[in-house]
């Protein structure tokens, strides 16, 4: 199936992506706290570096929202949205759970995402309306429609822990017929691929998610916070799923 230029670009550019992050790996690299307390090395910068000149050249006049490098252009019709290596603890600690992440927006719509972990070994990708694909195989999410048969994986709780949804999370998990944590891009890659059926997250930003929110939708699936609201720049956290189940976690996380 041919692709739009936008995802096209996308790609591309996930594939330069991953030429720096492989240079890069392993290499003790020197780490920098930023304000948000939260580490960035020479990686990460020359990684979105690699990103955004490739997409600039290519749309000069969409905007851009990056981790590293600034914004430009916010209110622009398109607006790019780029992690370049979303896990920088991991890549620092040296085993494979980051991954970038490309996302494109259409005022205020999600329509492209590229999840890419070069080191783990996997790349997710899809547009809006036509699909997601997972190592160029297409996926699609589960059909699970009740709490006690399905799986679910969840990560940075600790926002969650403290607030008013915690006890609701308790006894939503006594339900479960799975719990677990496998974080990061690897429990969206599994959702939209039909392996495990929903995902709660806290703690997370709009970069964090905004490619994978495009890839479980496109694999048939939701992608909301944890209120039931659709994403913005502002989102924090995440409630995905297959579908069937959006309705009925939502309940029991406001119960």
């Amino acid at each position: 199936m041919s692709h739009s230029l936008f995802l096209t670009t996308a790609l591309e550019a996930a594939r330069a992506a991953a030429d720096v992050i492989r240079r890069y790996y392993q290499r003790n690299l020197d780490i920098v706290i930023k304000a948000d307390k939260s580490p960035v090395t020479q990686a990460d910068v020359e990684t979105e570096q690699v990103i955004r000149t490739l997409i600039a050249g290519r749309f000069p006049d969409h905007g851009f929202y990056g981790e590293e490098t600034g914004q430009n252009a916010l209110d622009a019709e398109y607006l790019w949205l780029v992690d370049p290596i979303d896990g920088t603890k991991a890549f620092v600690r040296e085993y494979p759970m980051f991954s970038t992440q490309i996302a494109l927006m259409q005022r205020g719509r999600l329509i492209v995402g590229v999840s890419s972990a070069p080191v783990y070994g996997e790349i997710a990708y899809a547009e809006a309306g036509k699909g997601a694909w997972l190592n160029d195989q297409p996926i699609s999410v589960s059909r699970i429609d009740t709490i006690e048969g399905a799986a679910l994986s969840s990560g940075n709780l600790k926002t969650l822990a403290s607030g008013p949804q915690w006890q609701s999370y308790g006894q939503l998990v006594k339900r479960l017929h799975r719990i677990r944590g496998y974080g990061d891009f690897l429990h969206y890659h599994l959702l939209a691929a039909g392996k495990i059926d929903a995902v709660i997250e806290s703690d997370v930003n709009i970069l964090d998610i905004a490619a994978l929110s495009v890839i479980v939708e496109a694999a048939g699936g939701r992608f909301t916070d944890l209120q039931g609201q659709a994403l913005n720049l502002n989102t924090t956290s995440v409630l995905a799923t297959n579908q069937p189940l959006h309705r009925l976690v939502l309940e029991a996380l406001q119960a």
